[in-house]
């Protein structure tokens, strides 16, 4: 199952990060995602009641997406999610207890790194993937730079990733991307404008599709 849903996660290339402002929106701008093609969807936990927009959305769609919950911070909080449905955990740092109870779940892991020890010690402590955070701060040419040392840990830079750079995070070999505000702007969520999140949705698919095709 964990290695199922990492293939999945490297197919779909991209993870939504949601942080809403209510469950019930999560699974709106959700839904508009999905109808756009980004079938990989993070609820993290700074969206009040989460899990329960984790549910709602594991009994929707199954296996037609990859759901996952993020910016998990308390042990506890794995195996909550996990009860809840979903099928990968991301932590926007590393902290042995944290990485122990993330792990211990069976589901794959991605722990937040930014420098080169703590990228090492996210992986030593059993990160499947390395979530480096914030992307923004070396941009792609500081992924480059990790892979020189780390060439098989994988990495997935989030934040600082837009639609104008997708190419150059892969080109540099990114296992996926998360995209937050990029792919589904603040005032768009307020203002309820789901439509035009599933049309840049649609738009993001369409250039990784191109990327793929072209490299």
């Amino acid at each position: 199952m964990k290695t199922k849903t990492l293939s999945q996660i490297r197919e779909v290339g991209l993870l939504a990060v949601l942080r809403a402002p209510s469950a019930d929106t999560a699974v709106k701008i959700s839904e508009a995602l999905v109808a756009g093609g980004v079938t990989g969807i993070e609820i993290t936990f700074t969206t009040p009641n989460a899990l329960q927009a984790v549910k709602t959305l594991s009994e929707k769609y199954g296996d037609q997406i990859v759901l996952g919950v993020g910016t998990i911070t308390q042990p506890e909080q794995a195996a909550d999610s996990l009860a809840a449905g979903a099928r990968f955990l991301v932590s926007p740092h590393t902290e042995t207890k944290l990485a122990r109870a993330m792990v211990q779940t069976g589901l794959p892991c991605m722990m937040g790194a930014l420098t080169p020890s703590e990228v090492m010690m996210a992986y030593q402590l059993g990160a499947d993937v390395v979530k480096l955070f914030p992307g923004s701060l070396g941009g792609p040419g500081y992924l480059k730079s990790l892979h020189g040392p780390f060439p098989d840990i994988p990495l997935m830079p989030t934040g600082g990733v837009s639609l104008e750079n997708l190419e150059q995070w892969f080109a540099v070999g990114a296992y996926a991307v998360g995209v937050g505000s990029a792919l589904f702007p603040k005032e768009w969520v307020a203002a309820e404008r789901f439509d035009d999140i599933r049309d840049q949705a649609k738009q993001y698919r369409a250039e990784i599709e191109r990327i793929r095709q072209a490299h």
